[in-house]
């Protein structure tokens, strides 16, 4: 079976400047891929590249085993960084347009757009024009018309943008039934943490470049914390015992409790029996490597100061600025 997307020695240029660097991809049909890099690394120019609003300057590419993804369109859900809706139409209409489009019947667009944005916090929303909605609403209903078609593949760049907690979990869920359905999914985020959430398979970009593809399975071993994370019951407990435990090479305050850094070769789970048995545990628990870490580790040449690695930290947590991606 043909992969869902390949990209192979893809370069984009704009002028003198570099948007995506002799890029190599693969997306396995049936897998949840994350994108991943701060604002401005090159991450729309590549979807906009896989999608075919934009071409090449030189490499080849293939979407859904065709050369282009105009071949495939009706197979294909996209939600642009840049939304857009017809603002005069009801938003019934509109996503049942969309719908018959990619070759849902008439009869089923209504309905299927009614459960969908039912889904998401939406109810008897379809009534209502377009322009009368609040642009988190508009980013909604534009997911609805991204994956109307139950495609075969849903590209979705920044899709959490602008969402309040509760829009993004609503549609973290519907992303995750669209996978469980059978569909191919790549995302594209500067926030790490939504990737750490939903994603299989991480490819990390910087500065068009790409400095990591890895499986997330295979982050978590090749990026071992060795950290364990430690809260008491009682907030006023001595946890400076934690500090003489074997294994342990240094151990920090943090928040209530503490973390405890083990030395290479330690059996976390023997620490975590040993801690509980010193002092009554409210939470422990061993950390999960942070896919901010990973990518500021892999870009640290790059940052010239420490100001530079907090404002990309900043950045890849959702704290910077929302910048136009090239």
């Amino acid at each position: 079976m043909d992969d869902a997307i390949l990209l192979k020695g893809v370069r984009k240029t704009f002028g003198s400047t570099t948007a995506v660097s002799d890029l190599d991809l693969v997306v396995p049909r049936g897998a949840l891929y994350g994108f991943i890099g701060p604002s401005g690394a090159g991450k729309t120019t590549c979807i906009r590249l896989i999608m075919s609003i934009l071409f090449p300057d030189s490499g080849e590419l293939s979407v859904l085993g065709r050369r282009s993804a105009l071949e495939a369109k009706d197979r294909i859900g996209y939600l642009p960084e840049e939304r857009g809706v017809y603002r005069k139409m009801k938003v019934g209409a509109f996503l049942s347009y969309l719908a018959q489009l990619k070759g849902v019947s008439e009869e089923d667009a209504l309905p299927r757009a009614r459960r969908l944005l039912d889904r998401l916090g939406l109810k008897d929303i379809d009534k209502k024009k377009c322009e009368d909605l609040s642009k988190g609403m508009l980013q909604r209903v534009q997911f609805v018309g991204a994956i109307i078609n139950q495609p075969d593949l849903i590209i979705l760049d920044e899709p959490f943008g602008g969402l309040d907690p509760v829009s993004v979990r609503l549609l973290k869920e519907l992303i995750a039934d669209e996978h469980r359905r059978g569909a191919t999914i790549l995302f594209s985020t500067h926030v790490m943490a939504h990737a750490e959430e939903l994603c299989q398979h991480i490819v990390m970009i910087h500065k068009g470049r790409k400095v990591l593809d890895e499986s997330m399975s295979g982050l978590r071993r090749q990026y071992d914390t060795r950290t364990v994370r430690f809260e008491p019951l009682d907030v006023d407990a001595d946890l400076s015992v934690f500090a003489r435990m074997a294994g342990v090479e240094r151990m920090e305050r943090a928040g209530d409790g503490c973390e405890l850094r083990l030395a290479a070769g330690t059996d976390p789970a023997a620490v975590m029996r040993d801690m509980t048995a010193l002092v009554p545990p409210a939470r422990v628990e061993l950390a999960r490597v942070r896919l901010e870490d990973v990518f500021v580790r892999l870009v640290s040449e790059d940052a010239a100061s420490a100001d530079d690695e907090k404002s990309l930290r900043a950045n890849l947590q959702g704290l910077g600025t929302e910048g136009a991606a090239v």
